[in-house]
This record gives C-alpha cells, structure tokens and sequence, in this order.
C-alpha cells in the first residue's frame, strides 16, 4: 500500500486515478454523511450546484427525499437540512435519500469519482475506514482534504493523519514503505500531537472559528470525536454513497 495525502481537491494529480480514494471534510459534510447511513438512511447524493441537486432530487418523492444544501457554513434557503450531523436523526432520515451540496466536502468526493474505490471519511468512523484498507490492500491510496475553498484545512489534515496513524500502528507496515508524499508525514506529526485534545485543534482552525460564529459548538464536538460510528460511507455509483 503506497499512501498520499493532498491537503485540497485541487492538489491532486489530473493525470491518474487511484485505486481506493478517500474524501475527508471533517467540518462537516463527510461527517454529516456518515451520521446519516449510520442513522439509516438509503443513501447520500452529492453534488457541487445546487440547481443540479434541485433538479435530480424533483424526480424522488417528498417522503423519500431530503435535501441538504450549506453554502459559507450556513444553510441554503429552503432546503430541509444545512451541513450539521447532528440534524440527521434517524426518525428524520430513516429510508430516505439525503441530496447534499456544501461549499467543500462535495466537491472533493467529485474529484475523485473516478476511482473504483471511493469512501467518505471523518474522525468518527476513521475505525471503519482503517478496517476496509486492511482487508482490501489498495495498491495506491489518496486521502484528499476538501480544505475551504482551495486553501489548507487542519481539520482535514489531522484526520488524514488520524487515518494513517492507525493504518501504521495495525499493520507490519514502515512509515517508509507507506509514504506517498510528504504530505503523509506532515499529516501524522499534527495527529500525533493533537490527538489527545482534537477539539481544541478545531476551535484554533479557520474553519472551526468560523463555525464557532455561527453559533455550531456542538457540530465541532460531535465531529472531534474518534471512532464513534461503524460505518463506511463507500460510492456505489457516480455521486451516491451508500453503507458499505
């Protein structure tokens, strides 16, 4: 297993497509993903336009749709859902399609839709993720941060990190062996140093300060967490997540 970690969607190669790719957007659509297969819902939807989500999602019958739309961390006017997990209860999304687009997250799951393995992942099924590479020995990995808006996002980083920490500490594997690109390193360094105190590494991030201003304290205390939900949010068709 050969292992690279692109901080953006936009950093990645345009030449090639791995075997396995991993989307990570901790903050918050990957993790709003997970929570709602976890919570029983029949699939997740992605898309980067809105218009588009709009016009796919007319074609499901109200009861078997929701419709999730986050533009700068709020939520899109007249959409059922924003980007926040912990809206995706299962009495709400119990058998129902959830269509979403956010500002991020979606767009890094659609970079790497090519791939013929796609998973969606945050800290709180990290386990499950892990699990599903050990069985399957991809020969090439990426785990691609979506970031906010082409930059760098530690959230993103520490979770990539997160990733390949345990992927080490599981396997007969060497750091050497398993490193792509520098990227790997730099990402398990910040793990290893903000394990123990991840949501106070989200509180210091851009993108959790951001958050913070819009008043969702508990999104990043949900989402800090490590390992809470068994569940592997893998691509079954172009765009659609379902539980692997």
């Amino acid at each position: 297993m050969k292992l690279f970690v692109y901080h953006t969607p936009e950093l990645t190669p345009t030449d090639k497509v791995p075997e396995c790719a991993i989307a990570v957007d901790v903050l918050r659509a990957t993790s709003t993903i997970a929570t709602v297969l976890a919570a029983g819902g029949e699939a997740v939807q992605v898309f980067s336009d809105l218009d588009q989500l709009i016009a796919v999602s007319k074609k499901w019958p109200p009861e078997k749709r929701l419709r999730a739309g986050e533009r700068g961390g709020a939520k899109v006017e007249g959409f059922e859902l924003g980007n926040s997990p912990l809206d995706c209860t299962s009495e709400l999304v119990q058998g129902r399609r959830l269509f979403i687009s956010t500002t991020n997250g979606t767009r890094a799951l659609q970079r790497v839709q090519d791939s013929p393995n796609v998973i969606a992942a945050a800290l709180i099924n990290r386990a499950a993720v892990v699990e599903f590479l050990k069985r399957k020995q991809p020969e090439t990995i990426w785990i691609v941060g979506s970031g906010w808006e082409g930059s760098f996002s530690l959230e993103d980083t520490v979770c990539a990190g997160a990733i390949a920490h345990s992927l080490l500490q599981q396997t007969e594997l060497s750091l050497e062996e398993v490193a792509g690109n520098d990227e790997v390193i730099d990402a398990i360094a910040l793990y290893s140093q903000w394990q123990d105190n991840l949501l106070e590494l989200f509180h210091q991030a851009s993108h959790g300060k951001r958050l913070l201003r819009l008043q969702c304290q508990e999104d990043l205390k949900y989402c800090s967490q490590t390992d809470v939900l068994d569940i592997l949010p893998i691509q079954t068709e172009i765009g659609v997540l379902k539980k692997g």
